[in-house]
């Protein structure tokens, strides 16, 4: 297993600290949420792009991309009625491509709950159609930088629209294009019909990035969940990419989730 965090469980932690930190915990890669460093991912220069680059590989640590890719941003929205709207976004989520390439990363996680909902009224094959066409703006830049978007699901509690790893799949397939995955999250699993286990199998052709967490919000190890089956179904369908621990409870502290997170990991993962 590769393991990574994401670096906004470590609210108002240096980004040097935090890779040095996380190299000393056992973590190899670091997952970064735009708004952490900037307002807008374009705000964020070359110049210092590289400097978080170096930073992190100084430390031993890669890294490995961006999540939470429109949260606390204005004016993009992917399944928009405006097609001014869906270009604007594709395009932004286009420059997200070139800023995880400029930092050494390959991944896009397209979360971002609010900024997919579907509008009052649309139904769910609108929405789709235009998020597909949303999409379609932001292909030849995944391709050029070789960075994977990688969809993910959400719970019906969170979103109203992609709520499921089929609905993902749907979108996928229906792109149809090399650089657009799947991304799997344990927390919004635990809404599937199907166990959590079953869905990493069933999905086993689109998976390219996961995220562990447990369903109170916390870290792996922090809840109910057993990993152990969990993990167990990552090896059965061969899942060579990054476990990267993402939280939305940071308590008690950031340290000790990442600790805590990883040593349960490594337990499970045997």
């Amino acid at each position: 297993m590769k393991y990574a965090i994401c670096n906004e469980t470590f609210e108002g932690w240096d980004h040097g600290r935090v890779c040095d930190r996380i190299a000393e915990l056992g973590y190899t890669g670091l997952e970064v949420a735009p708004f952490t460093l900037a307002p807008r991912i374009t705000d964020v220069t070359a110049a210092r792009r590289s400097e978080l680059r170096r930073t992190a590989e100084a430390a031993g640590v890669r890294i490995i991309g961006l999540h939470w890719l429109l949260a606390k941003t204005e004016g993009f929205h992917l399944t928009s009625d405006d097609s001014a709207t869906r270009k604007r976004t594709g395009e932004y989520l286009a420059e997200m491509a070139r800023a995880a390439a400029d930092m050494g990363g390959d991944i896009l996680v397209l979360g971002s709950p609010f900024q997919r909902n579907l509008p009052e009224g649309m139904t769910r094959a609108q929405g789709t159609a235009n998020a597909l066409d949303t999409l379609r703006h932001c292909l030849p830049v995944l391709e050029s930088s070789r960075v994977f978007l990688c969809l993910e699901p959400l719970t019906p509690a969170e979103t109203n629209f992609m709520t499921t790893a089929a609905e993902g799949v749907e979108l996928i397939r229906a792109l149809a294009h090399p650089f657009v995955k799947l991304h799997l999250d344990v927390k919004a699993m635990s809404m599937e019909p199907a166990p959590t286990p079953d869905v990493i199998r069933a999905n086993r052709e689109f998976l390219h990035h996961f995220h562990a967490n447990d369903p109170n919000k916390r870290g792996p190890g922090f809840g109910s969940t057993d990993f152990g089956p969990i993990f167990q179904a990552l090896r059965d369908v061969n899942y060579a990419g990054w476990v990267s621990v993402e939280v939305f409870d940071y308590t008690p502290d950031p340290d000790t989730i990442a600790r805590d997170s990883i040593r349960y990991m490594k337990e499970k993962a045997i």
